[in-house]
């Protein structure tokens, strides 16, 4: 099941980007040739991480925060996976990214990608998730090793917390991916419910994913077990294209950085952020040990 770099989602991407985009052509609108503005209108990617139809009314928000501090209409495009993002970030489809930590580090390479911010805790401290391998409560798997020979729910391809550590994690206790039977259910809530329903042995459940399903009543963790977790991982960058005007790139982070809390709060739940702080700044060295993984893993773009 793997999603390939190139494919028709890229050009429906494309479409919808040009459908959505606000503002006007650069002839019409006042704002086009400003600065914080090009062409009329900000593109913003996200990464379909959670329910595509829960993410986009979150994003909505700070878009619309965003669009006031820059005066330039801002348009949220939830895309279909990891690949066309990165693709359409590197073919100028898209002006600003959210990126899962090792979809940016294919971003950077393929597009150039530079991270702006991240998202803070209440606290002003960068906020981290981690990755985990859970079970049900009854079951005689005690430890990530007992995985051979079983059945695992792995998020998406391409994932941090729900394809890549996951399969590092069973490296580490010995186990090759053939040792056991891998079912990639689309998406972190998509792998939560194969094992819910009883479809697999085991699954992968980030913390992000356990906050909000733990919150929606749909996950009861005292029904099952947490067998394997993973080093914290940075929180997702905030990217923007690499080659844009330098002085829109410093317009964009300053007014993230001058954002509220309550301006990303809806956002900070999904990646489990709550309560919420602001957003600060990050560099590439944040997200080292995210290049680092792709090289011990021997990760290419074709991965995603």
């Amino acid at each position: 099941m793997k999603t390939q770099l190139f494919t028709g989602s890229a050009l429906a991407l494309a479409t919808a980007l040009a459908l959505t985009a606000c503002g006007g052509s650069a002839q019409s609108s006042p704002a086009a040739t400003s600065a914080t503005c090009p062409n009329g209108g900000i593109k913003f990617g996200i990464e379909p991480y959670e329910d595509p139809a829960k993410l986009k009314p979150a994003y909505d928000v700070l878009a619309a925060a965003l669009s006031k501090k820059l005066e330039c209409p801002v348009s949220v495009q939830v895309v279909e996976d990891y690949a066309a993002e990165v693709l359409a970030m590197r073919n100028g489809k898209l002006d600003l990214g959210q990126f899962g930590p090792l979809g940016y580090v294919f971003a950077d390479a393929k597009a150039g990608a530079e991270p702006l911010v991240s998202f803070g805790t209440a606290g002003k401290e960068l906020s981290t998730y981690t990755a985990g391998i859970w079970v049900p409560k009854d079951s005689p798997i005690q430890a990530i090793g007992d995985l051979k020979g079983k059945s695992l729910a792995l998020g998406s391809v391409g994932s941090t917390s729900g394809d890549v550590l996951p399969r590092f994690g069973l490296r580490e206790a010995g186990i090759a991916d053939a040792d056991l039977k891998m079912d990639y259910a689309g998406g972190h809530p998509e792998a939560l419910l194969a094992l819910t329903n009883g479809k697999v042995d085991a699954a992968e459940i980030n913390s992000q994913t356990l906050a909000t399903a733990v919150a929606a009543g749909t996950f009861a963790p005292d029904k099952y077990r947490q067998v394997w977790t993973s080093h914290p991982i940075p929180n997702d960058p905030i990217t923007v294209r690499g080659d844009a005007d330098p002085a829109f790139k410093a317009a964009v982070k300053d007014a993230f950085l001058s954002l509220a809390p309550a301006d990303v709060a809806k956002v900070g739940e999904f990646l489990d952020v709550t309560p919420p702080g602001p957003l600060l700044e990050v560099t590439k060295d944040n997200y080292q040990p995210l290049f680092e993984l792709a090289k011990t893993m021997n990760l290419t773009e074709k991965d995603l």
